[in-house]
């Protein structure tokens, strides 16, 4: 079996591996060991750490400003602007507690409220700070310098890229979400890359600015940019390479995808500086994440980009500001098994989630379309109850139709929305079962799975595995917004029984499989917490 065959079959093994049925779940430790609960934050121990200031007051921009391109100002790359974008993207949303508890959110969500992916920034010069490599510290709201590097080298990047911006990189820890979910931590991880990237393109976006995927770099190539393969990392806490990105002016369109290997020697070159703080005291080997890791590492690829469809938006106007529903997306705990919202917020929900050329998030190059959602739908005045699917691209839409159970009925429900009936009824107790028995799958309003093209895509290249998880964490997070401008609430959900899920559909190969699920609903609030400001441990700290 050559390397590319290898790669494949353990990728599909992983995933087969790591599915949940009804009487057997993926392995994972089985209870909760906080003895060994990872730190919640990452530091650069010895690194120079340059304090960011805070938005003072924000900038009520208009709601569909998040997604639409032309109406946001652009503004110049200064300290005080990337900021903004990191504050509204990266950064702290709020702290809540308990009676001796106390714990942060962020503004990006995870699974488990445990926060595996880190952000990493190449900057050029600043008035405050010359050129260099840095690590975002949420905590402090605060850059960590890892390295500096001449001019002479942003010089020859300004030369390639042929227009002023700087970069950002996405990475993971998968030992955070290993500590509580075992093997199944690999998807999650990346769940939450997905959340990351559509989170710093919408922040991005209201500044005036696009985040473009340098989708031609490999892993190993990252690593040397990021100055990961000079550290030492503590065993089993490790930061994975995920991608990196080009954040520039909006009105700058054609982007090379890419980094010569002149500039990324020039990378290799430079010192980098800081140890990584320890997260745990003891570690659990779950051996499987490292071998689908290994499986799906990215290799050198050509640049691609993508062209979507061009169509308005179904609803533009909504009250809220775009930066109050930033700050204010939480995820729902529980839903009250009664809300019921309308049919012009139903599908407008879900016509966020449809790509569009030049509008965010998912103009930022990542893949082709391969994520649809297959709906059920509780509590939606002017929709029957029933099983409905939506076709994010339609160039699937005759194999679906031939992959899926001959009865059903595919009656096209709504125009533009490429959104079809399969079957009446009532599905809560199904959605609930089939989401590992959670009640907030047939308590909300409408619940889904993302259902990917899946053996075509793993085929073609193992590393695709990540990417596919990427796109469902962007759809989750596209959903978790929209859900607050709506004024309901969403919560993204990792356990649910796959191939149960495949059987409603009629799927017998993995052609399609179901990646993540999401419900929006009523949310019921725990009474019990407390909130505090994102930021309000400075002052004592200070």
């Amino acid at each position: 079996m050559n390397e590319l065959d290898s790669k494949i079959e353990r990728t599909l093994a992983y995933h087969e591996r790591t599915k949940h049925h009804y009487y057997r779940y993926a392995r994972a430790p089985g209870y909760m060991d906080w003895d060994t609960q990872p730190h919640p934050f990452r530091f650069y121990e010895g690194t120079k750490s340059l304090k960011l200031p805070h938005i003072k007051k924000d900038e009520s921009t208009p709601y569909i400003q998040l997604y639409e391109r032309h109406c946001n100002l652009v503004r110049e790359f200064s300290l005080e602007h990337i900021s903004v974008f990191l504050e509204l993207s990266m950064g702290l949303s709020a702290w809540k507690s308990i009676p001796d508890h106390k714990w942060a959110l962020r503004i990006n969500p995870s699974s488990g409220n445990l926060h595996p992916t880190e952000a990493h920034l190449i900057l050029p010069d600043m008035k405050e700070e010359p050129a260099g490599v840095f690590h975002y510290d949420p905590f402090h709201h605060a850059l960590e310098k890892r390295a500096e590097h001449p001019q002479i080298m942003w010089a020859e990047i300004e030369r390639y890229f042929e227009t002023k911006g700087f970069f950002i990189a996405l990475s993971s820890i998968y030992w955070r979400e290993a500590w509580k979910y075992g093997e199944r931590a690999f998807r999650y991880c990346h769940h939450d890359v997905g959340h990351a990237l559509a989170a710093l393109n919408f922040s991005a976006n209201l500044q005036g600015w696009k985040v473009t995927y340098l989708n031609a770099l490999s892993d190993e190539e990252l690593k040397a940019i990021l100055g990961f393969n000079t550290v030492t990392w503590k065993n089993h806490e490790e930061e994975y390479p995920d991608l990196l990105c080009f954040v520039h002016s909006r009105e700058k369109s054609k982007i090379p995808l890419s980094f010569p290997s002149k500039i990324i020697s020039c990378f290799s070159d430079i010192k980098f500086q800081g140890m990584p703080n320890s997260l745990s005291s003891d570690h659990v080997d779950w051996d499987v994440i490292t071998d689908v890791f290994k499986a799906t590492i990215k290799p050198k690829t050509e640049e691609k980009k993508y062209e979507m469809n061009e169509t308005s938006y179904l609803c533009k106007e909504l009250p809220l500001s775009a930066e109050q529903i930033i700050r204010q997306r939480r995820s729902a705990v529980a839903f009250d098994g009664k809300t019921v919202i309308t049919k012009s917020q139903f599908l407008a929900m879900l016509d966020k989630t449809l790509p569009r050329q030049q509008c965010v998030p998912f103009d930022v190059g990542l893949s082709d379309i391969c994520v649809h959602l297959l709906l059920f739908v509780h509590r939606v005045e002017g929709v029957e109850q029933g099983l409905y699917f939506l076709v994010r691209d339609e160039k699937d839409l005759n194999q679906l139709k031939e992959k899926f159970h001959s009865q059903h009925q595919w009656e096209k429900i709504n125009e533009p929305l490429p959104l079809y009936l399969l079957k009446k009824g009532d599905f809560r107790n199904t959605a609930a079962s089939v989401s590992c028995g959670q009640d907030i799958g047939g308590d909300s309003s409408f619940s889904l799975g993302m259902i990917a093209r899946f053996d075509e895509e793993i085929k073609k290249a193992p590393h695709n595995y990540r990417t596919l998880f990427w796109e469902t964490g962007m759809i989750g997070q596209v959903l978790y917004l929209e859900a607050e401008a709506h004024g309901v609430r969403g919560t993204g959900i990792g356990c649910f029984f796959d191939d149960p899920v495949h059987e409603i559909l009629g799927l017998n190969d993995n052609s399609y499989q179901s990646l993540y699920h999401f419900t929006i609903g009523g949310a019921v609030e725990d009474i019990r917490l407390m909130t505090h400001p994102p930021y309000h441990h400075l002052e004592a700290i200070s």
